[in-house]
């Protein structure tokens, strides 16, 4: 898309155009974009007009001096309430008529969505256009009662009277009653009638109706002022009621252009200010935790005034100064684990979401109350020695503030050369390591900058901290802190030592300097203040000044980039730009005022046309954070690698190289494709909580040019050769984004190769071919040798309950006719003793005749695998040589009967001499040990012809199956070798085996010689089996089908390690390659779910073997689990606010959701496509948002 793209398409211009006038006016439709009768628009102008005419008549019988100002407000008030309930009940009434009494109209489907078709001047239809009415029952009697209010009040507020004491000027009286009515009637109007659409939109849905308050709020606060001066003697209330009775009558052009909040946003706002520039505080990850933690703040304020001695003053914030500045959600998450394990330790899980580093166990409670013993030791000594010190000279603080100032200049030195750049990312840092490309590299080349972090660390987490408490212990302000100004202020310094130790640093300093710089003077005001106020005042002047500083380079940005980048230059852009300088007083005015009120700078299109966005909460967006995001298959990466991103940022915060963390700090990582944005939402002593979010992968093309040129600003920063210039100039200053510094973090690495020439090589495929029987033999044996490790009993169990195994795999056949020349024998199978132990299993010694197993019809159709029969003696009983020479034969009807086979009776025509009767059990191995590796009895009749099965049969690798078996480690006996030997000699297990591999070998690949295809190779791969003639009854077994499946895979794997590494040289090899892809590899689809648990559950590498129809082209996918580096840079917080807030303006109010709009095209120096992606949903769409992690900074 070119840069000239329309900002608002023409549909989306006549909307706006629609609904601005309504926003003005609060709420009234009078541009509709169809033909209304003349009816429509009279009854809104009477509706609006409404207050003003009640309230017109209070004042007329005030001005006659028939009323009291007071009962002239009383009158107006009851006029509203009374009509506002005829209103609201009037348009309830036909709300209900409409539900009760369905008409079917024809509708004119060419019509706009909001077309009414008005039928009379009173009719349902015009009343529903006029009054929409509420949602709520409680608010249509809420609203109501604050409408009379708000008219009561706004007679009083305008009354002519009154505004001539304030102006003594008649003209100024009339301008400011009439206009000062049309704002009354404006916030009427959006309270009861129809509630206007906000330029100031925080919350994507108005689900409870608060939007309604708006206007009312702040014209209630406006009357407030006013008020509280009538009835108090405060001389500085007669100017501030001068003023805002003049701002009063701009309420609506401030509405219209969206600098006010929202009530919710107001409100969040507030307490955010409130608690952290009066009470110290820090801005609260949660709503709830906001909430809470500013009632306990005041609590402390509060407290703090009626203790009567200062010394229990400076102990008690000191101390609560301290608790509150930690991060108390962990004790109760502790708590909730302790409870909730046996032995109430608290080792918390490897993937805690919510700890990461210093975790709050008993050691760190024991030094975290070693803290506070010492702290309390220290200011209280200090105090009651200054306090009853009388020594003159060089006063303690003096000596204190150089302390301070030396810490300060010491730890932002070492702070300073952490980063990759200095001066505010203006110069490279010369002690930064240089030709970064590795992490053995990276950690060899930063051992100096890690002994330079240690001194910054102690400097700012032990020797800051103390200093500063002995500064403010033995100030003499102290002595009067029963004042409320002076509670406030040494309340919230005692708290930021802790909360904010680099910016109450900085704070102190720059107290002590000014003290420093005027102990030849006085000045009498400021020293009036005490050191709390002063600490609050310079705290809030740092903050907007930063503020400042950065919004305003944030708009030289967006200034300058309009015209040096060339796909960012529309038609207009001179003409902005030469406005822009003709003005720059008024937007320095701008940058002022949304500093002042630490709103963001919005620029409208994110062009350099500047507005003053409405105040917000830290967060930007309402809800908690976490709580939303557009999870798709790759979201998995993000969530796998945000605890070892979090315990990486723990060791950057920890040395310094990423700057002050503090709340509104965002900062983008990149690794490969990978695009990760972390937000700091909260901060206190020694924790941060941040917010991690994943970007899309899937890249488009405007993020593909925008991530190139985050590519291009890591990759000069941290790639360039040593021979580069020890302290280059940043060439990439003007990007909002600052190149920070490298982390090693434990990622999946991601590689992708074309097959060409691997899968479609007809040596490869034969190959292929060949090992799928060897591969599946292993993959089945050690399927079966897990399998009987875990169904192994006791050796204690009864043997009674071990006759199950006679009545599921034994197929009794019983045939008539002698059976000469056959001897008499009986094999004791050890399978009918499955959970005896090993012992006593093998100690029994079988003889007799064992017989080999073949195939043969029953009487169903389906092969079965039986033997020749055994003859028995006696119906239900067995009959058995010496089995042991400890077994007498008095003693076998004691042993046996249990062990019985069940007798069947086939008929009259059936012989009952004992000689004739044959029990026939599945399976007879010739090994007692055999029955450990058996197959389960589904899976051993097969689906082919014999002719067939034979012919494949002949495939299969008995040297291989031999090597295989030699291998296991299911026997455990002193006399391994021998039983082994015996296992594999028995050709009943192996005719087993080998009728189970060649029938799934002759399913997934065919019964015939033909060399396999790669579309056949990829679909069974996938697991698209081709139709064969036992496809049914291989499904229908899912877990042989999956171990097929699996070998396949892993056959697959083989024959690409073959192909890029070599071929395999011997057995040992071979099973090497596949133990290696069993314990450490997940071979699969990048599709299936198993693929996602396997990233969660960090298998060191994983393979995917994928196809793209657009190329026709193979390819295949590694991820690999290795400590990598990632770049890591911080953003242009101002940058992100402004573009977030266009962003909530653009989309919820202009509803400019065009997916080629132009705020959302590609902008590689302010990164917009990105930005917008970073928003919470639904304006952004990260593909991951994690919720709220604590992060150490220890």
């Amino acid at each position: 898309m070119g840069p000239d793209v329309p900002l608002l398409n023409d549909y989306k211009q006549e909307f706006f155009w629609k609904r601005f006038p309504q926003t003005v006016l609060g709420g009234p439709r009078f541009k509709l974009g169809y033909c209304a009768p003349t009816y429509a628009y009279v009854n809104q102008i009477i509706l609006f007009l409404i207050p003003w005419v009640f309230g017109g008549v209070g004042t007329v019988l005030y001005q006659l001096n028939t009323l009291e100002d007071y009962w002239a407000a009383i009158l107006a008030a009851c006029l509203m309430l009374l009509a506002a309930f005829i209103i609201q009940g009037l348009s309830l009434w036909v709300r209900r008529k409409s539900v009760a009494v369905e008409t079917f109209t024809s509708e004119n489907t060419l019509a706009d969505e909001d077309e009414f078709d008005f039928s009379s001047c009173a009719g349902s239809e015009t009343i529903k256009f006029i009054i929409p009415g509420k949602k709520y029952l409680i608010n249509t009697v809420f609203h109501s009662i604050l409408a009379g209010a708000l008219c009561g009040l706004g007679t009083w507020y305008l009354l002519p009277n009154r505004l001539m004491i304030l102006y003594v000027n008649t003209g100024a009286t009339a301008v400011l009653f009439v206009f000062g009515w049309v704002t009354v009637c404006i916030g009427e109007y959006s309270l009861i009638i129809n509630t206007a659409v906000e330029t100031a939109t925080f919350q994507p849905q108005d689900t409870y109706e608060v939007n309604a308050l708006t206007r009312p709020l702040y014209i209630f606060a406006f009357i407030a002022v006013d008020l509280t001066y009538r009835f108090t003697v405060i001389p500085v209330l007669l100017q501030t009621a001068q003023i805002l009775h003049v701002i009063f009558v701009f309420l609506p052009i401030l509405w219209a252009i969206g600098i006010l909040p929202p009530v919710d946003a107001l409100v969040l706002w507030v307490l955010e200010q409130v608690l952290e520039f009066v009470f110290g505080g820090s801005p609260m990850a949660t709503n709830i935790r906001l909430f809470v933690m500013f009632t306990v703040s005041a609590g402390v304020v509060i407290a703090t005034f009626f203790i009567p001695s200062t010394l229990g003053v400076v102990l008690f914030t000191t101390g609560m100064g301290f608790i509150l500045s930690l991060d108390l959600s962990q004790l109760e998450t502790s708590f909730r684990f302790c409870c909730s394990t046996a032995d109430g330790s608290l080792q918390y899980p490897k993937y805690s979401s919510h700890r990461i580093g210093w975790q709050l166990g008993w050691k760190e409670i024991l030094i975290y109350i070693s803290i506070f013993i010492l702290m309390l030791t220290e200011a209280g000594l200090l105090h009651w020695f200054a306090r009853n010190s009388t020594t003159s000279g060089i006063s303690p603080q003096t000596i204190l503030s150089y302390i301070l100032i030396v810490t300060l200049v010491g730890w932002k030195i070492c702070q300073e050369i952490q980063g990759a750049f200095i001066l505010f990312g203006l110069f490279r840092n010369p002690f930064f390591p240089k030709g970064i490309r590795t992490v053995q590299v990276f950690k060899q080349k930063r051992t100096i900058l890690m002994r330079v972090a240690l001194i910054q660390r102690i400097l700012l987490n032990y020797i800051s901290p103390f200093a500063m408490l002995a500064f403010l212990s033995v100030d003499s302000s102290l002595q009067y802190i029963h004042t409320a100004s002076l509670c406030i202020g040494f309340t919230r310094a005692f708290r930021m030592v802790w909360q904010y130790t680099e910016n109450a640093l900085l704070e102190v300093v720059v107290i002590a300097i000014v003290r420093l710089a005027t102990l030849q003077s006085t000045l009498v005001w400021w020293n009036s203040l005490g050191t709390g106020i002063q600490l609050l005042m310079v705290g809030i002047i740092r903050d907007r000044f930063f503020q400042a500083v950065t919004k305003l380079k944030f708009a030289l940005t967006v200034l300058v980039s309009s015209w040096t980048e060339k796909k960012q230059r529309r038609k207009s852009s001179s003409a902005i730009i030469i406005l822009n300088i003709i003005l720059f007083p008024v937007v320095l005015m701008i940058i002022a005022l949304a500093s002042a009120l630490s709103a963001p700078l919005l620029p409208l299109f994110t062009l350099p046309v500047f507005l003053v966005g409405f105040p917000r909460p830290n967060k930007s967006w309402p809800g908690s954070v976490g709580d939303a995001a557009c999870i798709c298959p790759d979201s998995v990466y993000y969530q796998h690698m945000r605890h070892n991103l979090a315990a990486a940022f723990c060791t950057a915060f920890s040395a310094g190289s990423l700057g002050n963390p503090t709340p509104g700090c965002h900062y983008l990582c990149r690794f490969q494709d990978r695009l990760v944005w972390v937000f700091i939402l909260e901060r206190g002593f020694g924790y941060c909580c941040i917010n991690i979010k994943g970007l899309e992968l899937q890249e488009t093309s405007c993020h593909t040019a925008e991530a190139r040129r985050v590519d291009e600003v890591f990759e000069m920063s941290f790639e360039q050769n040593n021979q580069a210039r020890t302290c280059s100039l940043n060439h990439h200053f003007s990007n909002i984004l600052t190149p920070s510094t490298v982390l090693p973090v434990l990622v999946y690495s991601d590689a992708r190769n074309v097959l060409t020439g691997i899968i479609d090589s007809l040596e490869n495929l034969k190959h292929l071919k060949e090992d799928y029987a060897k591969v599946f033999i292993w993959v089945l044996l050690q399927y079966i040798k897990n399998k009987s490790k875990s169904e192994h009993v006791q050796d204690n169990q009864p043997l009674q309950q071990n006759t199950t195994w006679l009545e599921e795999n034994i197929v009794t056949s019983m045939r008539t006719g002698s059976c000469k020349g056959r001897k008499n024998s009986f094999s004791i199978n050890s399978e009918i003793f499955p959970d005896w132990s090993d012992e006593d299993i093998f100690e029994l010694e079988s003889i007799g005749k064992k017989t080999g197993i073949h195939p043969i019809k029953n009487t169903t159709g389906i092969q079965q695998m039986t033997t020749n029969p055994i003859i028995t003696s006696i119906p239900g009983s067995l009959e058995t040589q010496s089995l042991s020479s400890d077994i007498n034969d008095e003693e076998l009807p004691n042993r046996t009967p249990m062990y019985g086979l069940p007798a069947t009776d086939k008929g009259k025509h059936r012989l009952m001499e004992t000689s004739t009767q044959e029990m026939v059990p599945a399976v007879v191995f010739s090994s007692p040990y055999s029955h450990k590796l058996k197959v389960p009895e589904n899976w051993r009749s097969g689906p082919f012809p014999s002719l067939l099965l034979q012919e494949l049969l002949k495939s299969f690798p008995e040297d291989w199956y031999s090597f295989v078996l030699n291998l296991l480690d299911i026997f455990h006996s002193d006399e391994k070798k021998s039983i082994i030997f015996e296992v594999i000699g028995d050709t009943t297990l192996k005719d087993m085996y080998s009728h189970v591999v060649m029938s799934c070998y002759g399913i997934m690949l065919g019964t015939d010689s033909i060399i396999p295809s790669p579309n056949q190779v990829f679909k069974v791969y996938s697991g698209d089996l081709p139709w064969s003639l036992g496809l049914d009854w291989l499904t229908q077994k899912p877990e042989l089908l999956a171990l097929a499946l699996k070998a396949f895979r892993y056959t697959f794997k083989l024959m690409f390690d073959k192909a890029c590494l070599g071929p395999v040289e011997n057995f040992a090899e071979l099973v090497s390659y596949l133990e290696e892809y069993d314990k450490n590899w997940f071979i699969g689809m990048v599709s299936e779910p198993q693929w996602q648990q396997a990233v969660l559950q960090e298998k060191p590498y994983l393979f995917s073997l994928g196809y793209d129809p657009s190329l026709s082209l193979y390819t295949g996918r590694v991820l690999s689990l290795q400590e990598m580096l990632l770049h890591v840079g911080q953003l242009n917080a101002e940058a992100i606010r402004g573009q977030w807030a266009n962003l909530s303006w653009e989309l919820l109010y202009a509803t400019n959701d065009d997916e080629e709009r132009y705020s959302i095209q590609a902008h590689p120096v302010l990164l917009r496509n990105l930005t917008v992606q970073s928003a919470n949903p639904p304006l952004g769409y990260p593909i991951y948002s994690s919720p709220s992690i604590h992060v150490s900074l220890f």
